[in-house]
């Protein structure tokens, strides 16, 4: 009787010791690095030898989870078929499908791993263009029609790729060449933080967790002190932005990436009261109504100068911003084959974007900085 006690007694043991290595393996060894602050669409957790990146909005809409699970090199990984990739870590080669992209890289030093990019003339950036110049960067065709042979030769470690939707079939069909392929939503973050924030999620492929932390808390430091500043101003200029397109006049709705830039500001943006994230669809007239008076212009679509704004519509002359001369754009800042650098790199920057909203609304605030991404159109 006392053998089969002594028995169960080591089984029971075996069982308990079992469970905790398991239990071990699932409790996150450093929790710090995962704080998330501000984007909605991912998380990461660490574990011992392994990460787990959760993609929570992969586009608008979307309502399943994908669980990538990102393996040191070594490791051997329990039920990887439960992820929807596995990935080993710290990667090598890498290929990206957005030039939002491209500056995470930059910054945390791993830019010379990017080996292929769909519609090479969008990338801005002069250090990226270089490598390009020297054929270190492959040409993969468009973002909708990705050469896939062209993949297939380079064989990537992971792909990072963005859809509006759930039936991009280029990428679906990436899916099946078995080349691991990540989404990124960073584009559906409606924050300026929450955009900036996702370097943290470059970061967890090279092992650059901390880097990642450090370069955002210096961006967010930057942009929570120019907030503050431009709320010192005395007035809050009232501000329109858009343009019309054919006979609709579409302008950032009043939760939009746009909007927020303007209100952290300062500024009063004349439609800060509609709800949606994304564009706002207007009669000409409703706007000149609504905006005639307004004292800065934001955002007049892609013209580069008055004289076009005048060409294309005879009424933007009637708007007291046009006739004081109080119009800006990013559209006049572009690499060299012409990709536009705000799209490229404001995302990754948002404290620059502020500062330069500030310097437009309260010049007197911030009177040594120089206008990074804006220009007053002539």
């Amino acid at each position: 009787m006392q053998k089969i006690l002594f028995i169960a007694s080591l089984f029971l043991v075996f069982i308990s010791c079992h469970k905790q290595e398991k239990n071990k393996k699932q409790v996150s060894i450093d929790q710090s690095l995962g704080n998330i602050k501000y984007a909605q669409g991912f998380d990461i957790d660490y574990y011992d030898g392994y990460k787990v990146l959760t993609i929570k909005n992969s586009w608008p809409g979307s309502e399943k989870e994908l669980r990538y699970a990102l393996v040191q090199k070594g490791h051997l990984l329990d039920a990887p078929a439960s992820f929807d990739e596995v990935i080993s870590i710290p990667i090598e080669e890498i290929v990206v499908t957005s030039t939002t992209h491209i500056p995470s890289l930059e910054m945390l030093a791993v830019d010379t791993t990017l080996v292929g990019f769909p519609s090479l003339d969008y990338i801005s950036s002069q250090k990226t263009r270089a490598r390009i110049n020297k054929g270190l960067i492959k040409e993969l065709g468009k973002n909708e029609d990705l050469n896939t042979e062209s993949l297939l030769d380079l064989n990537p470690d992971v792909i990072i790729g963005f859809a509006i939707d759930n039936h991009d079939k280029t990428l679906k069909t990436i899916k099946k060449t078995g080349i691991p392929l990540v989404y990124n939503g960073d584009w559906t973050e409606s924050s300026p933080l929450a955009k900036a924030e996702w370097i943290k999620f470059f970061g967890a492929f090279y092992n650059k967790d901390s880097l990642a932390n450090e370069l955002f808390s210096v961006i967010e430091s930057d942009y929570l002190n120019a907030k503050k500043i431009a709320f010192n101003a005395k007035s809050k200029p009232t501000v329109l932005s858009g343009a019309m397109y054919k006979d609709v006049w579409y302008l950032p709705q009043g939760k939009s990436w746009a909007a927020q830039f303007i209100a952290d500001a300062n500024g009063d943006y004349l439609w800060k009261e509609t709800k949606g994230t994304g564009s706002h669809s207007l009669s000409l007239e409703s706007v000149l109504d609504k905006a005639e008076h307004a004292e800065i212009w934001i955002g007049p679509s892609y013209y580069t100068n008055l004289v076009q704004l005048k060409k294309a519509h005879t009424v933007y002359q009637f708007f007291d911003a046009f006739k004081t001369n109080n119009v800006y754009s990013f559209t006049n800042k572009v690499g060299e084959t012409g990709g536009l650098i705000y799209f490229e790199l404001a995302p990754n920057r948002p404290d620059l974007v502020l500062k330069d909203i500030i310097k437009i609304l309260h010049p007197e605030l911030l009177p040594e900085h120089t206008l990074y991404f804006f220009d007053q159109l002539k």
